[in-house]
């Protein structure tokens, strides 16, 4: 068995912003605009009226302050309310295949890695943008990459569900160096008309070369110790989209076709479990909580990670500890974990222990315990 590093991250950032008092502003034209339509029928009392959000309330239920987006004015039109993106042939690459080679190539360059030393790549991701063929193949032709590639999807874990599967071809000697990529367009499943899910989400793409120890020539890597991935069937967290849609007459513009959650019941379930998964983890490799210098938690709510690190290491821990990229990107699905370890591992030292770890629907947890280094 080989050893095996994380040797270099990358990060696609979107080039627009949409600030909480912006988007409250959209939503609240649109509660507006949706109640005058609808004045006789809630007059009636057969319509409930749509209730207007606040910033207040948007960073009190999740610490969000801000989140990045391919498209701003699609989303904030009031009359339209999803992202505005321009078809392409199928001769030009595609959107979401853009930004996983932008992403990419960063994490090839930190890594000292050429396109071609790459054998394995994954694309993981919330939501692929088509059934085939996969995106994984596409980015791979683009970059230039070697070896093969395939789609997987396991939500909001699936970047870290990746990095098992780089952890264990590369450990086995099938292959020597995986990238990884997860563009999350989460921008185009989010139900930006519903006010209790609205503010959730944020655009993004981010990158990790997976390779042996031995080939890796990068100044910054981390061993990987050991991943666990995990999963509990919920409905807690759902989107019904997909290619059965059609075939069944059902309506494509549906509720239950983007992003939906009982978040009250994923906060209750999801904190214990995820605490529970990880303590687990460290235990089997003889490593207590208290012994990690950082956690780079997923990244959908502030309160759900204070509160797992608190069943962790007993007590209130800072950023330092676990830090937060949520107020700055949002809810970014499977690379909320990625950006965190991308932004907070440069002043870690060697020998310093480290457990990247995310959770979503599912349920899926996947955690993977990393070293520094010298």
């Amino acid at each position: 068995m080989h050893s095996v590093v994380i040797s270099g991250t990358g990060l696609y950032q979107p080039p627009h912003t949409i600030s909480n008092a912006e988007l409250v502003e959209s939503f609240n034209r649109y509660v507006e605009l949706q109640n005058a339509q609808h004045a006789a029928a809630i007059a009636a009392g057969e319509r409930e009226p749509l209730t207007p959000s606040s910033v207040e309330f948007i960073e009190k239920a999740s610490g969000i302050k801000q989140r990045y987006v391919i498209d701003k004015a699609g989303v904030l039109d009031p009359t339209r309310m999803y992202p505005r993106f321009a078809e392409r042939a199928d001769d030009q690459l595609s959107l979401m295949a853009e930004i996983a080679v932008d992403a990419g190539a960063k994490a090839l360059a930190a890594a000292g890695k050429k396109p071609e030393d790459v054998d394995l790549l994954i694309c993981s991701a919330a939501n692929m943008q088509r059934a085939y063929p996969a995106m994984a193949v596409e980015i791979q032709q683009a970059l230039g990459c070697g070896g093969y590639g395939y789609d997987m999807n396991v939500a909001c874990s699936s970047a870290t569900f990746a990095l098992e599967q780089a952890y264990n071809a590369v450990r086995s000697g099938a292959s020597k160096c995986v990238l990884i990529v997860n563009p999350e367009i989460t921008s185009a499943h989010l139900e930006w008309k519903d006010r209790d899910c609205h503010f959730i989400f944020g655009d993004v793409c981010t990158a990790i070369v997976v390779e042996r120890a031995d080939l890796a020539t990068s100044a910054d890597q981390w061993e990987i110790l050991g991943s666990k991935a995990a999963t509990q069937f919920s409905n807690n967290i759902r989107n019904n989209f997909g290619f059965l849609n059609k075939a069944e007459d059902s309506d494509p513009d549906a509720r239950d076709k983007t992003f939906r959650q009982e978040g009250r019941k994923v906060f209750k379930e999801v904190v214990p479990l995820a605490a529970a998964h990880i303590e687990a983890h460290l235990a089997s490799l003889s490593f207590e909580p208290t012994a990690v210098r950082r956690y780079w938690l997923h990244q959908a709510n502030l309160g759900m990670n204070q509160l797992v690190i608190k069943k962790l290491v007993g007590g209130e821990a800072g950023s330092d500890v676990a830090p937060l990229i949520l107020d700055e990107f949002a809810n970014t699905a499977s690379a909320g974990s990625i950006i965190a370890f991308h932004r907070h591992h440069g002043d870690l030292a060697a020998g310093d222990l480290g457990v990247i770890c995310s959770f979503g629907a599912g349920y899926s947890i996947g955690s993977v315990i990393v070293r520094k280094r010298g």
